[in-house]
C-alpha cells in the first residue's frame, strides 16, 4: 500500500485487526524485515502497520536531507491517514531513535513503546565522523559502501557462518536501498538528540529488547535504556545479533505478545 504524505509517497503494509501496532525498521533496512512479526502478531489480535521510512524500501526519499523529526512526522501522518489516534510503537535500531522522537514530540499518539536493539544516547565524535564518512561514500560510490560496512554488524557470528540464506536476503534489501535515502539516514542518525538525560520524563509503558550477540549495539545499551525509563521491562534474547527479530523470531514474538497482554 502507498499514501502521499508530507510531500513523499510512503509505502506501508497494514495487516490484521485489533490493537494498532506500528513497527519501524532499522537502518539500512525496510518493512520486509517484519515479516515473521506481521503474520504472528496479526493472528494474535493486532493491527500491524509496517511503514518504509522515507528513502527506504518502497518510499520516496523526498530530498537528500531528512532528520528524525521528518521520520517521526511521517509516522504520525500515516496514523492520521489510517484513522489511528494512538498506537503501540516499536522501533528497531534507527527505528528506536524515531520512537524516542515520537515520545518527545507526539507523546499522545503513543500508547506504549517497544525499543528493539537500540539506545537512548547520541553518537560520540568518533561515531559522528564515521556516519559522515559513510554518507559521503554512499553518495559517491553507491549503496555498496553501506553493504560492506553493515553486513558484518547485523548478525550474530553463528548466523553469518551458518545461515547464508538469511544473510543474503537481508543484504539484498540493503542493496535495493536508494543511496540518497541511505545517506540521509546516516546524517539523521549522526545529528539525532541524546535522550539519555531525558528518559526519566517518559512515562509510557515500555519493553526493551536486547540481544546478547549484537555486534552493532552492544547489550549494555539496552540495559541503560531500560534502567533510564521509569516503566520499562528488559528482555534479553540469547543467541541473536542485531537482526534479533529474524534470528530468534519465536522468542521475539513471545516477548512482544506478553508485553501487549500486560498493557
Amino acid at each position: 500500500m502507498k499514501a502521499d504524505l508530507n510531500g513523499i509517497t510512503l509505502a506501508y503494509s497494514d495487516r490484521g485487526t485489533g490493537l494498532p501496532l506500528v513497527l519501524i525498521h532499522g537502518f539500512p533496512l525496510c518493512r520486509t524485515m517484519w515479516r515473521p512479526q506481521a503474520e504472528a502478531l496479526a493472528k494474535a489480535g493486532c493491527r500491524v502497520i509496517t511503514p518504509d521510512l522515507r528513502g527506504f524500501g518502497g518510499s520516496g526519499a523526498g530530498s537528500d536531507t531528512a532528520g528524525m523529526n521528518a521520520y517521526a512526522d511521517d509516522i504520525v501522518a500515516l496514523m492520521d491517514h489510517l484513522g489511528i489516534d494512538k498506537a503501540v510503537v516499536g522501533g528497531m535500531s534507527m527505528g528506536g531513535y524515531v520512537l524516542l522522537n515520537l515520545l518527545e514530540r507526539h507523546p499522545d499518539r503513543v500508547a506504549a513503546g517497544i525499543f528493539i536493539v537500540t539506545k537512548g544516547g547520541g553518537d560520540d565524535d568518533a561515531g559522528k565522523a564515521r556516519r559522515t564518512a559513510l554518507a559521503e561514500a554512499c553518495r559517491n560510490q553507491g549503496i555498496g559502501a553501506v553493504v560492506e560496512a553493515f553486513r558484518p554488524l547485523l548478525f550474530a557470528p553463528e548466523t553469518l557462518a551458518e545461515n547464508g540464506a538469511l544473510v543474503d536476503e537481508v543484504v539484498g534489501w540493503i542493496r535495493a536501498t536508494d543511496p540518497v535515502g541511505a545517506a540521509a539516514g546516516l546524517i539523521a542518525m549522526r545529528d539525532r538528540k541524546d535522550y539519555l538525560p531525558l528518559l526519566d520524563s517518559i512515562s509510557h509503558p515500555a519493553l526493551v529488547i536486547g540481544a546478547d550477540l549484537d555486534q552493532a549495539l552492544p547489550l549494555e545499551n539496552s540495559r541503560l535504556l531500560a534502567e533510564g525509563l521509569p516503566d520499562a521491562d528488559l528482555c534479553i534474547l540469547h543467541g541473536a545479533g542485531h537482526m534479533v527479530n529474524l534470528e530468534q523470531p519465536e522468542g521475539f514474538n513471545q516477548a512482544i505478545m506478553e508485553f501487549l497482554a500486560d498493557l
